[in-house]
C-alpha cells in the first residue's frame, strides 16, 4: 500500500515538495477514527513513545520514593534541547539518586538549542551526556534501577531489569508485540521496537484515557501528562513546537515528537490518541500534520487556534526576510 501525499511545500505557487504518510487516530477501545496510509506497517515510534517508557517509574512508586518532583517528572518524558534548565533538572534526579552525571549512557550531545550549544561553546566548555536530548528518560531509567536494586551499569541492555519492565510496559499498553524480530538500537542506545501506528495511537488513546489499564498504570499515566502540561518547557524548550503547542493547549493534547518524522498526541476530552509518520523523515510535515490534526479534531478557542494555525502552515522565508512560500498539509475532507 502506497501512502498518499499528506503536506506539500509550496514555493512561487508552485508545489517544490511533498512528503507522503500515514495517521492513525484510533480511541481507547481500539475503534479507528481516521486511518490514513498504512498505518499497519511497522514503524520505529522512537523518542515518541518517552511517556508509556517512563510509566514504571511512576507506578512502581520509585518516582515518589525517590522524591523526584513534577518538574522532574516531566523532563523523564521529555526530547529536550539541552538549555541549562534541562542540564538542572537532570543533575538534581540523579543527585536524589546519589548517582553522577558519568552513570548515563545516552551518550553525549551537545544541546540541540542552538543558543545553549553556542552559550556552551563561548564559555569554554564541553557537553556531557546531561545535555543529551534523552537524559530526562535515561535518568528515570536509572531510577527504577536504583528502585529495582539492580545495578545501574548496562541499564540500556535489553536484557536489563529497566529495559525488560520498559519493554513489557509498552507492549501491555499498545498491544504490540516486541522481541527481537522488531527491535533495533534508538540513538541513546536503549532498545526501540517497530510497531504499527495504529497500536501506538492505541496507546496514547488509553495514556489519555486510563481506560484498558491497571489503576495504578492509570494514575501514573495522569501524573505525568499533568507534570508534562505543567512544565512544558522541560518536554521541549525555547520555541519547540512541543512546548509553544503544549503552553497553549494544557492538559487538553499531550504531544511528543520522535525521529524520523513521528508525532505522537493524546487527547483525553476526546479519548482519542495519534500517530502519525511522515515516510522521509522530515520533522517540518510531521509538525504541520499534526497541528492539522489538532485544528480538525479538537474544538479550539480563538486564543488556541491563533497557536495552533500558524503552525499547520509555517511560512518560509529566505535569509532577507523575503516569504518565499509555505508548508501546507493536504488531510482529505
Amino acid at each position: 500500500m502506497q501512502d498518499p501525499i499528506l503536506v506539500e511545500v509550496m514555493r512561487g505557487g508552485l508545489v517544490e515538495s511533498r512528503h507522503a504518510g500515514a495517521v492513525a487516530v484510533v480511541d481507547a477501545k481500539g475503534g479507528l477514527v481516521l486511518g490514513l496510509g498504512d498505518i499497519d506497517r511497522p514503524v520505529f515510534p522512537r523518542s515518541a513513545v518517552k511517556v508509556i517508557q517512563a510509566l514504571p517509574m511512576v507506578e512502581s512508586g520509585a518516582a515518589s520514593r525517590f522524591g523526584l518532583d513534577q518538574e522532574e517528572l516531566a523532563l523523564t518524558c521529555a526530547s529536550h534541547g539541552g538549555e541549562p534548565r534541562h542540564v538542572a533538572v537532570a543533575r538534581g534526579v540523579l543527585a536524589k539518586l546519589g548517582l553522577e552525571p558519568d552513570c548515563l549512557e545516552c551518550g553525549v550531545q551537545w544541546p540541540s538549542t542552538t543558543s545553549a550549544s553556542q552559550a556552551l561553546a563561548r564559555a569554554g566548555e564541553k557537553p556531557s551526556a546531561l545535555h543529551n536530548n534523552c537524559s530526562g528518560k535515561h535518568s528515570g531509567f536509572l531510577c527504577l534501577a536504583c528502585d529495582l536494586g539492580a545495578p545501574p551499569p548496562g541499564y540500556v541492555l535489553a536484557d536489563h531489569p529497566v529495559q525488560r519492565r520498559v519493554t513489557a510496559t509498552l507492549s501491555e499498553v499498545t498491544g504490540a508485540r516486541l522481541d527481537e524480530t522488531n527491535r533495533g538500537i534508538d540513538g541513546c542506545s536503549i532498545p526501540t521496537y517497530a510497531m504499527p501506528l495504529r497500536a501506538v495511537a492505541l496507546g496514547f488513546a488509553r495514556i489519555g484515557t486510563g481506560e484498558g489499564l491497571h489503576p495504578d498504570r492509570a494514575d501514573a499515566a495522569r501524573q505525568l501528562r499533568r507534570a508534562v502540561a505543567e512544565h512544558p518547557f522541560l518536554v521541549a524548550g525555547t520555541r519547540r513546537f512541543d512546548t509553544v503547542v503544549m503552553e497553549a493547549l494544557g492538559e487538553r493534547a499531550f504531544l511528543k515528537v520522535g525521529a524520523e518524522g513521528v508525532y505522537t498526541a493524546a487527547l483525553p476530552e476526546l479519548g482519542l490518541g495519534v500517530a502519525l509518520k511522515c515516510d522521509d523523515g522530515a520533522k517540518r510535515g510531521a509538525e504541520a500534520l499534526m497541528a492539522a490534526l489538532l485544528l480538525r479534531l479538537l474544538p479550539l478557542s480563538d486564543a488556541e487556534a491563533a497557536v495552533v494555525r500558524p503552525l499547520a502552515e509555517p511560512v518560509l522565508k529566505n535569509w532577507n526576510g523575503l516569504e518565499v512560500g509555505r508548508v501546507r498539509p493536504v488531510l482529505p475532507a
